[in-house]
């Protein structure tokens, strides 16, 4: 927990609990460093009722927690459920219940169980898609949402040690028959390919620092609450910053749950960059990338010109991907103490 320091005096941090390992592993785990601090954990337990058995596994995890010393509460997803793509339809039903939660609680932090063979998994199954360079950095262990901290602590920890865990304080985990489900990706990609907990990316902190620093020179906003992007800076980046830079602000203004495709991505880069059309309306260049639409503008009382990056058909509140448009100055794979005082 020290990378994603400071926190405040006896903290309340939220716990997103399936009943599965890495989630139980991470309550515990979260409840001592709570406890230790004068704090406490809130275990959130989602109940998609996607099972018949859905409710007893949830009861019985907060049971389990509560043995424990952990308050917990079930949070259950009522609506009807859609016929086509249903596992992402959860996956946004559960991080909005969650979110609302943390909402209603006061609730700051909220830690998640991804761990280190779920980053390479996730690394895998974004190059199957031809992702961007965000998207093959894989998932940030921190992300600022409208409502709290989404943070991810055991980004650099091998689920084999998570599962070592539990099996040393003798405490029992239900397994998610989802998990092994053909008919989902993830499943899919540990069957064909299994992958195991990989090195952190030790190069990340150095280089979201280096995209911080572009960010604060190129992004501007305007008085209508767009993000504006310096066409004479953005062409004097090299290509990779180009993409990065222009991956974060689609992804925080489009609120998409994934960063552009690379071959998108790099067309619109070239796009900001081109020849500006002399004697023809700004809007003859305009064109959209990710749910946004990208305007040529000049800047008012003067001659710079700026690419304007506003949503193409209004925001899109409420959804989980939604990166923050400065990058964090850190990704806690394994970090050993908090970045503000390196």
């Amino acid at each position: 927990m020290a990378p994603f320091e400071p926190f405040e005096r006896a903290p309340i941090v939220a716990v997103a609990v399936s009943g599965g390992r890495d989630s139980l592993a991470l309550a515990l785990l979260a409840e001592e460093w709570a406890s230790a601090r004068g704090g406490r954990i809130a275990g959130l337990i989602v109940d998609h009722a996607l099972r018949p058995e859905s409710a007893s596994e949830a009861a019985a995890t907060a049971a389990l927690l509560g043995r424990h010393g952990c308050e917990a509460e079930i949070l259950r997803w009522s609506e009807a459920k859609p016929r086509a793509g249903l596992q992402e339809a959860a996956r946004v039903a559960r991080y909005r219940l969650l979110r609302e939660a943390c909402r209603r609680r006061g609730v700051l932090h909220l830690l998640v169980a991804h761990h280190a063979d779920d980053q390479a998994e996730t690394v895998a199954m974004r190059a199957a898609r031809q992702s961007g360079p965000d998207g093959l950095a894989g998932m940030s262990a921190a992300l600022e949402l409208p409502e709290v901290r989404l943070l991810r602590p055991l980004l650099g920890v091998p689920r084999s040690r998570l599962t070592a865990t539990l099996v040393a304080r003798g405490v029992p985990w239900i397994d998610d028959p989802s998990n092994a489900d053909p008919r989902f990706e993830r499943a899919r990609l540990r069957v064909g390919h299994p992958t195991t907990g990989q090195a952190a990316d030790r190069g990340r902190p150095a280089r979201e620092l280096r995209l911080a620093a572009v960010a604060v020179e190129a992004l501007g906003v305007t008085s209508a609450g767009e993000v504006a992007i310096d066409r004479s800076a953005f062409v004097h980046l090299g290509r990779d910053q180009q993409e990065r830079l222009l991956s974060r602000v689609v992804q925080a203004v489009g609120g998409g749950d994934h960063p552009p495709r690379r071959d998108r991505l790099e067309r619109a880069a070239g796009r900001l960059c081109g020849s500006v059309m002399r004697g023809k309306s700004g809007i003859a260049q305009d064109f959209t990338l990710s749910a946004c639409r990208l305007v040529l503008r000049q800047v008012p009382r003067g001659c710079r010109l700026q690419w304007i990056v506003r949503p193409e058909h209004g925001r899109r509140d409420g959804r989980n991907g939604a990166q923050s448009l400065i990058p964090a100055a850190f990704f806690a794979c394994g970090a050993s103490r908090a970045s503000h005082l390196e």
